[in-house]
C-alpha cells in the first residue's frame, strides 16, 4: 500500500496483558521519543484487577505541540491475542498493526486497508533464553527495538536511558541492550524500513519536563508548606502521597539530627483521614489528604464540619468513572458537583481546576494559602488522565522569597492588647473573614475555641434562628471576598467578534484548544474560548457567557455537571449552555470535540430546532 510519509505527526498504541512487564518497555519507546526532541503525549489505559486482563498505552507523537488526545490509532502494537480484534479493528485506514507473528494471525481478521508488520519475537526469546518470566520481559524490549528499525530511529537514546535506570548493574544493562538490538535486527530482516510513520530528532521539547499530576500535587504541598498528611489508599490518588512522602524524605529532615519534620499517616478509612487533618489543621499544622469520588462520598459530613466551623482544610480530589466505585482505573469529571456542595446543609467550596502537571504544583501550593486565607476547605479537582499519565509540562517556578498566607490569626500580643471581647466569628473587617488564634496562644483568654454546631459571633453555642442567619449570611460574604481572589479564568478571544463561545475546565483543555484550531483552519470557523480554574467563579466567567448568544461547555461526564453549576450559581437561560460531553472514561479528544461542534453549527444555521437533540 502507497502512502505519503509522516513525520513525527501520529497516534501508537500498544496492546497488552496487564502484570507482564509492558509498562516499563511502553515507558522507554516514549521517553526515548522525547529524548529527541518531540512532544508527546502517552496515555496509560489499564484494568483494575492486578494482572491478566487487556491493558493499553498510547502515545501521541506531535511536533507542532499539541498534546491532548487526538483520536485515532494509525499504528497498533498488538501483543495481546485477547483484545486483537478489537485492535486491528481500532487502526484507522493506511495504518499499520504490528505483531507477534510466532502464531498465525487469523486470516479473519485481516483487513485490506491496512498493512500487518508480523515479528516472530517470542520464538527468538524461546532460542534466547531459557526462564519464561524472561522471555516475556526481553520480548517487550524488543519489540521496542523493532518499532525503533519501523520508525527510522536510532538505538543510542534507548540504550543510554536502560544503562541510567539499571546504573551500576551492568548485566542487566546488557541483557536489555541485547534484546533492544535483537529487536532492531529483526525488523530489519523481515521489512522494508523505516515505515511511512517515521520518527526523527527535533528540537521542540526545548526545557519542558515529563512528570504526572500526582506528583507534581505531591510537590506542591512541600512548597506549600504541608507539613502533614492524613490518607487512606484508594485509585487513582494514593500516589499523591506516595510523592509527598518521597519530597518530605528530601525537604521535610532535619539536616544535623536526621529528625522528621513531618508527619503521613494512613488512617483506617476516610472519614478518619479528614477528621486528623481537620484537627492537624485547626492546631496550625498546613495539612490535607487526596482521595477520589468515593473517599470524596465518605468525607462529606467533616466537609461540612470545617465549612461551618472555618477550619482550613485542603483535599485533592484526583476523579475518576463514576458514581458507586465505577470504573476505578478510568478518567472523568465526575465529582464537580459533588465536591462543590460537599456535605448537608448549605455549603459552598472553593474547587481549584488544574488543567497540566505545571497547575497541579501551582494550584497545591496555592490551595495552603487560600485555605488559611478564607478558613475553609479548598478541594483540588484533578482526575485519572492528568494524575497518573505523564504529561509534557514547563518547569515548575517557585520564588524563595515567597511568604505564605496564615490570614487572619490574632498573636498572644493582639490578645493581650484587646480591649474589647475577642469574638471568633466576628466580621470585623466587613470581608466576612474572622479571626482565629492558634491552641495555647494565650494562658487565660480561649480565643482558639472553635464550635461546629449553631453558634453566635462568639462561638457560643445557640439556636436562635437569628443568630444562624447572620453567621451564614456572614460565610457567604466570605464567599463573595474569596470570588475576587481565586484564580482568574482564561479567555481566548478571536480577532472577530463571534456570537459563539466554548468553556472547558481541567483536562478537557488541550483538546479544547485542538479542536478550536483546526475548526479555525479546516472549516474557518472561530469561536472564543475560556478556561474555568476555579470556583466560585469570578466576575469574568460571567460576563464571558453573558457576551456570547451560545455557550458550548465541554466536560468529561454524564450530566453536565460544570454547566449546572453555571446554570445554578447564575440562572442563566439553560438553552444557552450547550453541553458537549464524553464520559466513557478514556480522555476526550479533540476530533470528537471538534465534529460535535461544526455538526452543531451547521444544524443550527439550517435548523435551529435540532439543538434539542443535546438535551
Amino acid at each position: 500500500m502507497k502512502r505519503d510519509i509522516v513525520t513525527n505527526l501520529f497516534v501508537i498504541k500498544f496492546a497488552n496483558v496487564n502484570g507482564t512487564g509492558s509498562a516499563s518497555a511502553n515507558k522507554l519507546f516514549s521517553k526515548s521519543v522525547f529524548r529527541m526532541g518531540v512532544p508527546i503525549s502517552p496515555k496509560n489505559i489499564f484494568p483494575s484487577n492486578i494482572q491478566g486482563l487487556p491493558t493499553w498505552y498510547e502515545v501521541r507523537i506531535n511536533e507542532n505541540g499539541f498534546l491532548g488526545r487526538r483520536g485515532g490509532i494509525d499504528v497498533m502494537v498488538g501483543m495481546n491475542p485477547q483484545s486483537m480484534e478489537r485492535d486491528i479493528a481500532e487502526v484507522e485506514k493506511g495504518g499499520y498493526f504490528v505483531y507477534d507473528s510466532t502464531k498465525p494471525l487469523n486470516p479473519e481478521l485481516k483487513r485490506d486497508d491496512i498493512d500487518f508488520i508480523g515479528l516472530p519475537l517470542m520464538e527468538k526469546c524461546r532460542e534466547m533464553y531459557e526462564d519464561p518470566r524472561q522471555r516475556q520481559l526481553f520480548r517487550n524490549i524488543m519489540y521496542v527495538g523493532s518499532l525503533a528499525a519501523l520508525f527510522g530511529m536510532k538505538l543510542d537514546i534507548a540504550k543510554q536511558l536502560i544503562a541510567e535506570q539499571f546504573k551500576g548493574k551492568e548485566k542487566i544493562i546488557e541483557a536489555n541492550c541485547l534484546a533492544l538490538q535483537t529487536g532492531y535486527d529483526l525488523a530489519k530482516e523481515l521489512h522494508r524500513c523505516p515505515i511511512a510513520f517515521r520518527i526523527e530528532t527535533r528540537d521542540k521539547v526545548g526545557n519542558k519536563i515529563l512528570i504526572d499530576g500526582n506528583e507534581a500535587c505531591g510537590l506542591g504541598a512541600v512548597y506549600g508548606g504541608a507539613t502533614v498528611s492524613a490518607w487512606y489508599p484508594i485509585t487513582p490518588s494514593t500516589s499523591v502521597i506516595d510523592n509527598f512522602a518521597r519530597y518530605c524524605r528530601r525537604f521535610r529532615m532535619d539536616p544535623e539530627t536526621g529528625q522528621k519534620n513531618f508527619a503521613i499517616v494512613q488512617a483506617e478509612d476516610e472519614l478518619a483521614a479528614i477528621g486528623m487533618v481537620i484537627g492537624a489543621s485547626w492546631n496550625g499544622a498546613r495539612a490535607f489528604t487526596a482521595t477520589s469520588g468515593p473517599g470524596l462520598s465518605l468525607m462529606n459530613e467533616f466537609l461540612g464540619l470545617a465549612y461551618f466551623a472555618e477550619i482550613p482544610t485542603v483535599l485533592v480530589d484526583v476523579q475518576r468513572a463514576g458514581p458507586s466505585t465505577g470504573m476505578p482505573t478510568r478518567t472523568q469529571q465526575s465529582d464537580v458537583l459533588s465536591a462543590a456542595y460537599a456535605s448537608h446543609g448549605d455549603t459552598k467550596h472553593i474547587c481549584l481546576y488544574p488543567s497540566t502537571p505545571k497547575e497541579c504544583f501551582e494550584l497545591t501550593a496555592t490551595a495552603f494559602d487560600l485555605a488559611e486565607r478564607f478558613q475553609t476547605p479548598i478541594l483540588i479537582l484533578s482526575d485519572l488522565d492528568l494524575g497518573m499519565n505523564d504529561n509534557m509540562s514547563e518547569p515548575f517556578d517557585w520564588d524563595d522569597a515567597k511568604k505564605y498566607d496564615r490570614g487572619k490569626v490574632y498573636s498572644e500580643e493582639d490578645l493581650e492588647n484587646m480591649t474589647e471581647r475577642f469574638g471568633r466569628y466576628l466580621d470585623v473587617d466587613g470581608d466576612g473573614i474572622p479571626y482565629r488564634t492558634y491552641p495555647g496562644t494565650h494562658p487565660t483568654k480561649g480565643a482558639f475555641f472553635t464550635r461546629g454546631t449553631s453558634k453566635d459571633d462568639y462561638a457560643v453555642y445557640t439556636e436562635i434562628g437569628e443568630k444562624y442567619i447572620g453567621n451564614m449570611e456572614r460565610i457567604m460574604r466570605k464567599w463573595e471576598t474569596a470570588s475576587k481572589e481565586v484564580p482568574k479564568p482564561v479567555i481566548r478571544k478571536t480577532e472577530k467578534p463571534c456570537t459563539v463561545g466554548v468553556v472547558y475546565y481541567g483536562t478537557s483543555e488541550a483538546s479544547t484548544i485542538e479542536a478550536l484550531h483546526h475548526l479555525n483552519a479546516m472549516h474557518g470557523i472561530s469561536l472564543d474560548s475560556m478556561g474555568i480554574k476555579s470556583f466560585p467563579f469570578s466576575e469574568e466567567v460571567g460576563r464571558f457567557i453573558d457576551e456570547h448568544e451560545y455557550v458550548f461547555v465541554v466536560e468529561q461526564n454524564r450530566d453536565a455537571q460544570m454547566r449546572t453549576l453555571l446554570i445554578n450559581e447564575y440562572n442563566f437561560d439553560p438553552e444557552q449552555l450547550v453541553p458537549l460531553l464524553h464520559y466513557d472514561g478514556s480522555p476526550i479528544t479533540a476530533r470528537y470535540i471538534r465534529h460535535e461542534i461544526r455538526d452543531w453549527i451547521l444544524q443550527t444555521t439550517t435548523a435551529p430546532r435540532r439543538r434539542s437533540r443535546f438535551y
